[in-house]
Order: C-alpha cells, then sequence, then structure tokens
C-alpha cells in the first residue's frame, strides 16, 4: 500500500478548464485513521477543502471552492494512489461536478519542497 497522505503538498499535472484547478494549485493533505482531509488554493482557485475517506489505495471525497471570481463550486472524487519511480506520490482522480455540469479524470502529483509555492 502506498505511503500516508499526511504532510503531502501536490500539484496537477496538467491545468483543467479556465476557472478551475490548475498547474499553480496545490494540495496540502492530511490523513489519520482511514480520513482523509486537504486545503488547497491557487491559480483560479481562492480556497478549497476536500473532505473523505481512505481504503487501501483508493481515496473517496467531496470537495468545495471559492474561485476569484466569487463563486463557489462542489463536487465529488475517486482517486487511486500510487508512487511513481522516484517514490513520490502520485493520484489518478476520477471527478465530477455537483454542483454544475461536468466530470473528468486528472492526474495530481506529490511535489517537491522548493515548487511548494
Amino acid at each position: 500500500m502506498p505511503r500516508s497522505l499526511d504532510g503531502a503538498v501536490l500539484a496537477p499535472v496538467a491545468d483543467q478548464a479556465p476557472g478551475q484547478v490548475g498547474t499553480r494549485t496545490r494540495f496540502a493533505y492530511h490523513e489519520r485513521s482511514g480520513e482523509i482531509w486537504a486545503e488547497y488554493a491557487g491559480g483560479d482557485v481562492v480556497r478549497g477543502f476536500l473532505v473523505g475517506t481512505r481504503a487501501g489505495d483508493r481515496l473517496d471525497f467531496r470537495y468545495v471552492q471559492l474561485k476569484t471570481d466569487g463563486t463557489t463550486s462542489s463536487g465529488h472524487c475517486v482517486s487511486r494512489i500510487g508512487e511513481l519511480p522516484d517514490g513520490r506520490l502520485r493520484l489518478t482522480e476520477t471527478w465530477e461536478w455537483e454542483s454544475q455540469e461536468g466530470s473528468g479524470t486528472s492526474l495530481v502529483e506529490e511535489i517537491a519542497d522548493a515548487e511548494r509555492g
């Protein structure tokens, strides 16, 4: 099983649609006893939160965010945790908005300390 997410900082590998999470967004993860949560911000996201559970290499969580244009949005995501050859964590995500139309997939990878911005 991949290591704990607690204390990990991750960022998307590619930008999503305008106004959404992108490569400048940083997710600060926490994990305890099967619970996961994170705060995130950057790019078009002023502030975001996610909360959910972990079972093995699977995360299941809900997210909510405030964007720079003052609007909010929320959704659901299921992710698989893996490790890159260099030991960094990678999340392969399948997400769907609940507050608006849209769904997709994305990759989020752990970043080095120097890139945490």
